[in-house]
């Protein structure tokens, strides 16, 4: 079982622990990300899980989301 995780973030949040930002950490085999603001929330996710997500993002699919 994992105890810790060492997370990481974007180079694009800037530096100091005050900066808002998606964090990334290993877990196991997974993938688990968290929102620096909410640190108590995970998401755990696979290697594809987290690159399909990466390039809806990039394409701007999540950007105008249908209503």
């Amino acid at each position: 079982m994992v105890t810790h995780i060492d997370w990481q973030k974007s180079s694009y949040s800037g530096g100091g622990d005050e900066n808002s930002c998606v964090e990334v950490g290993w877990f196991g085999d997974g993938i688990v990300i968290r929102e620096s603001d909410y640190p108590g929330v995970v998401i755990a996710t696979s290697r594809g899980g987290l690159r399909a997500l990466t390039a809806s993002v990039k394409r701007g699919v999540l950007n105008h989301p249908e209503g």
